[in-house]
């Protein structure tokens, strides 16, 4: 392993769930579940209510403020039962009796859940005008307006009471697909010289400062994804044929249109971002990898030297006191409130960074439900880029926290905004250890900072283009693991540009994306996401003082704005095409100022 360790990998921290349950067996979780059978219940007996009363705006009004209360109880409990199924399993992925649990704890929960399905069929069968005069004739009612405004936007798309039903109780079923996903990643082993490695030391060796080892791991890796490809192929077209024949049904006319809808974004605007970033491929991710190959005396990059470090000397490392301080420092840029919020992550053991055999990789931040708190998960490794993933995770946190006061139903953020905090933990976090960093340093971190913004913008842009061409081909028959492998290629190539070699094998890498098995359609936010962050970035360059209230405000909302009213007052509009350069120029200066040391 190429990890500087500075923290024993024991010192690290392991995250403390008694705060939901103290184990399987607690007896609480029965009690939440049973609490949440009598939230439904009574909801229920509120089924055909709604419309008996659409014609008394004041009656309507309270019976809809108590249905969607009584709804939102029922999801705390579910929500907090669900959580601590997951945030055990995902640290135990090679344990059998801590999947089994998971899925049951779905099956239940999915139990308790589907009678309320005719909530929202309900209340979509209102008219406009009704819906609106009871909110004004019911002051308490008018709260749920962010949310009612979600679910009437679905109105186009619902089906039967009992099509939703179905949908609902074969949530679990189809959810043993990203299962199947998930172990399949877990018990991976990449072999690496006399090293057997997991999957998250794999992606991490791609970082070691020897070019062999970097290609040693690579190998390793694609013999080990190969091995699987046919395993994971099927889960891919599965879930692909799955969510096409739901879209169907719904009258969904492409594969992203439903994400767009949850994100209360338009597919125009989206793809106008995709098209901005796919124009930019040349004076961004294809300039600087030039600049890199030439940086380490070379005319092309394999593609395990995309994220190389740029000397053989060992990267410099982070035990975990020295990562904790600098994020916490960077927080504090924007006041003590965000450094204070942050720190209690670290004071009440709402982090798990230990890496180890059966955890899985990849890093979250789980908001589990506005009543309880946040969890945050990582594999810390004791890098420059650790301390950056520990800050996008904060970054969650913390906006999970200042907006849980809205309740569980108001405080779900879209994916347009849901990134912003972490993106901007991120950005201030980098510009911390930029500006601390002695000259011979500075190189470094810019590439480390450029590649960062490639691999959030331009590489998260050329999954969505790959999983958008998969998708659509999938609508007409299976697609194998060879043609899988051709648009990976083809789409990575493209973003990737002229100085990266895509070597043999490469062709099975798309295999380890877990979002395109869990989430299709997610990886675009992290574009927008970084974006968007650009912009506010800049604007907190011209006026920090008077940004910090505006920011806090805009985290505060969770998802009761849409994004394009929630970026407003700090005088940004989206839908302005305009809008993406900032952030694109933002990144490009970057690469201007890398080439300059090479020059220097």
């Amino acid at each position: 392993m190429n990890a500087p360790f500075k923290t024993p990998t024991a010192d690290l921290p392991l995250w403390d769930l008694s705060d939901l349950y103290a184990a399987k067996d607690d007896p609480g979780l029965k009690r939440d579940m049973e609490a949440a059978r009598a939230s439904v219940a009574e909801m229920n007996a509120l089924a055909g209510t709604l419309v008996a009363a659409r014609a008394d705006p004041a009656l309507l009004g309270e019976r809809l403020d108590r249905a969607i209360r009584l709804y939102e109880q029922a999801a705390d409990r579910l929500g907090a039962v669900g959580a601590y199924a997951f945030l055990d399993a995902s640290t135990r992925r090679d344990d059998a009796s801590a999947q089994a649990f998971e899925a049951d704890v779905r099956q239940s929960l999915t139990e308790i859940s589907t009678p309320t399905v005719w909530l929202t069929l309900e209340i979509n069968q209102l008219e406009e005008a009704e819906v609106e005069a009871a909110l004004s004739a019911h002051a308490p009612a008018d709260r749920w307006r962010p949310w009612l405004r979600r679910v009437r936007a679905m109105k186009p798309h619902e089906l039967s009471e009992e099509l939703e039903t179905f949908l609902a109780e074969q949530m679990p079923v189809s959810a043993q697909w990203p299962r199947l996903f998930d172990e399949t990643l877990a018990d991976l082993r990449v072999k690496a010289g006399r090293d057997t490695l997991t999957l998250s030391e794999a992606l991490n060796g791609l970082s070691d400062p020897k070019a062999a080892r970097r290609k040693g791991v690579a190998e390793g890796l694609t013999e080990a994804l190969q091995a699987e490809t046919r395993t994971l192929g099927l889960v891919l077209n599965t879930v692909a044929a799955e969510k096409a024949l739901e879209d169907r049904k719904r009258g969904f006319k492409r594969p992203a249109d439903s994400r767009h809808l949850a994100n209360e974004v338009d597919g125009e605007a989206v793809d106008a971002m995709v098209e901005a970033v796919t124009a930019a491929y040349p004076r961004l991710s294809h300039r600087y990898y030039a600049a890199k190959a030439r940086a380490l005396g070379r005319t092309t990059l394999d593609h395990w030297d995309r994220n190389a470090p740029l000397t053989t000397k060992p990267p410099r490392g982070f035990d975990w006191a020295q990562g904790r301080a600098l994020v916490l420092d960077s927080f504090s840029d924007l006041g003590p409130e965000f450094a204070e919020r942050a720190g209690t992550f670290f004071d009440r053991n709402w982090i798990d960074a230990r890496p180890r055999a059966g955890k899985q990789s990849g890093a979250y931040a789980h908001p589990v439900t506005a009543d309880r708190h946040p969890y945050v998960f990582l594999n810390w490794m004791g890098e420059r880029r650790d301390v950056l993933t520990l800050a996008h995770e904060l970054g969650h946190g913390v906006h999970q926290t200042l907006a849980a006061g809205a309740g569980s139903l108001l405080a779900d953020t879209p994916l347009t905004l849901a990134e912003t905090a972490s993106i901007f933990a991120e950005g201030l976090t980098f510009d911390r250890l930029l500006d601390s960093a002695p000259e011979v340093e500075r190189q470094g971190l810019l590439a480390g900072r450029i590649e960062d913004g490639l691999n959030t913008v331009v590489r998260q842009i050329a999954f969505h283009r790959f999983e958008t061409r998969f998708h659509d081909e999938r609508q007409t028959g299976e697609v194998g693991a060879e043609r899988i492998g051709q648009i990976w290629l083809e789409e990575m190539g493209a973003s990737l540009g002229p100085a990266v070699t895509l070597n043999d094998g490469y062709e099975h890498w798309w295999a380890y994306v877990s979002h395109f098995v869990h989430s299709p359609f997610y990886v675009y936010a992290y574009a927008f996401g970084d974006l968007l962050v650009a912009a506010l970035m800049e604007t907190r360059r011209k006026d920090p003082a008077g940004f910090t209230p505006l920011y806090r405000e805009l985290l505060a909302g969770g998802g009761t704005r849409p994004y394009d009213e929630a970026l407003k007052p700090f005088g940004l509009d989206p839908r302005d095409p305009a809008f993406w350069d900032i952030g694109l120029g933002r990144l490009e200066r970057l690469i201007e100022a890398f080439e300059d040391t090479l020059e220097g």
